[in-house]
């Protein structure tokens, strides 16, 4: 979903403003590399867990379940088509004991590229392993999953904290849409390339399930491809506070440094309002991508064909609608657009609830309407924080916010979950998802951000 240069080691307030200022060709690289993570690591995002996973995954727990349809992992009754929603909330608790650690020691050491490439490339390695997920093992597509997607969540807070340090505030909304708009692209690329080998695996001399455990491993091996291109832009840096105790139990005071975080954040009450904004809309656009599939396949009736001609819609018009919701905000505001946005997402839930049955023309209609608000509502939500972010506390911040962002969005795939287990209508699990944006859209709309970006200190830009 979605960048080795120099170590600067400890940077004061003002050399890094300087880097914002003075020197363009060097912040411009920097940009230009960081916008690759988000092209290496949305592959995953996209064939994997929106298109792939869910499906197989469930498939591979009915070949394991008894005659009543339910697993039994730790000896727990699980309904097969709960498994694969158990397993993203699960994987986001774990993200969310790591990510404090992660955070802590970035801010502390000025190192995210190494913890960066550490998280990166074992969500790689475990997306990788996919490829021998057959038959009935369920547990060890589980396990992969769960370490995968926590492995993503921790990469992307270390990855959004270079945010406010590659880009001068007013430039912020356009390098974060630009951002988006090349991981849609990359995984609208590689989209096409799973449509040609799943449709035409036949041709190609291998099972239909072979085809799909090979999209799955591809998705690894271009993560860890791509990640060696901001790895080689992105510089450590580091701004020196409280006392400039560098590196000093980086990574055993993390929870300390979580909860001293927590006590700043209490200092700043208009940031931490649109943080609970946020995590509560963000919960349901997490949990539309990655429950999708199954409900199309498995409540509409729809072939694996037709989900991934979908997704592949939703891929393109996510490029454009990033970056045309990005020219919007230059207009009205990056909170309007926002705010614009979840009115549409409201909408379209409503209107997937009533989708007839194997009729795949309108559910690309929706596929294309979710395109368009998909990439720019995540998009500005990113860029809008960072202004939010106290100069030197970017990581710890962005961690905080990657909770949000995946960390804390466990609750709309455990709903989605339980729904299903209580009721078996998948229709019933789709629809209560509307709540969470009605919800995000009455809290964000209470944020006065013009004031919350001063009171953490940073200059206010002429719209926000």
């Amino acid at each position: 979903m979605f960048p080795t240069g120099t170590n600067e080691g400890a940077r004061g307030v003002t050399a890094d403003t300087a880097d914002l200022t003075d020197d363009e060709t060097g912040r411009i690289r920097e940009q230009r590399g960081w916008y690759f993570y988000d092209f290496a690591c949305s592959v995953y995002s996209t064939s994997v867990v929106t298109v792939f996973l869910g499906p197989y995954l469930t498939s591979v727990a009915k070949a394991a379940a008894d005659a009543d349809g339910f697993v039994h992992p730790l000896g727990i009754p699980v309904r097969a088509g709960s498994v694969f929603a158990y397993s993203v909330s699960v994987s986001i608790v774990l993200a969310v004991l790591l990510m404090p650690l992660a955070g802590a020691a970035a801010d502390r050491t000025g190192r995210k590229k190494p913890l960066l490439a550490v998280a990166a490339y074992v969500g790689a390695g475990a997306t990788a392993g996919m490829f021998f997920l057959d038959g009935d093992r369920y547990l060890l597509g589980v396990v992969l999953l769960i370490v995968a997607n926590a492995s993503l969540s921790v990469s992307m807070a270390l990855y959004n904290a270079y945010l406010p340090q590659i880009a001068t505030p007013e430039e912020r909304d356009a390098v974060s849409s630009r951002g988006w708009a090349f991981g849609y692209t990359s995984g609208a690329f590689v989209l096409v390339l799973n449509l040609v080998l799943y449709t035409g695996h036949e041709s190609f001399g291998v099972s239909e399930s072979t085809a799909v455990r090979i999209c799955l491993a591809s998705a690894g091996v271009w993560w860890g491809a791509f990640t060696l291109v901001p790895l080689s832009r992105l510089r450590d840096r580091r701004v020196a506070k409280d006392g400039d105790r560098a590196g000093e139990g980086a990574l055993g005071t993390g929870w300390r440094q979580l909860m001293a975080t927590l006590r700043d954040m209490r200092r700043h009450p208009l940031t931490l309002s649109f943080l609970l904004a946020y995590l509560i809309y963000n919960d349901g656009v997490q949990t539309v991508i990655s429950q999708a599939s199954i409900y199309g396949s498995e409540e509409l009736g729809l072939d694996q064909t037709t989900l991934i001609t979908a997704v592949l819609l939703v891929q393109v018009l996510a490029v454009v609608g990033a970056l045309g919701m990005g020219r919007l905000a230059r207009i009205h505001g990056a909170k309007r657009t926002i705010l614009a946005s979840l009115a549409v997402w409201t909408v379209i839930l409503a209107a997937g609830y009533f989708l007839p049955a194997e009729a795949p023309v309108w559910f690309f209609a929706l596929a294309a309407a979710i395109g368009m608000v998909l990439g720019g509502s995540q998009a500005l939500s990113r860029s809008l924080f960072s202004h939010l972010v106290p100069r030197g506390k970017e990581a710890e911040y962005f961690a905080a916010y990657e909770m949000s962002d995946r960390g804390l969005s466990w609750l709309g795939p455990l709903v989605f979950g339980l729904a299903y287990q209580a009721t078996g209508s998948y229709r019933d699990a789709i629809v209560s998802l509307v709540v969470f944006f009605v919800i995000g859209f009455a809290l964000l709309a209470t944020v006065p951000v013009r004031r919350a970006v001063a009171e953490a200190g940073n200059p206010v830009p002429e719209r926000i």
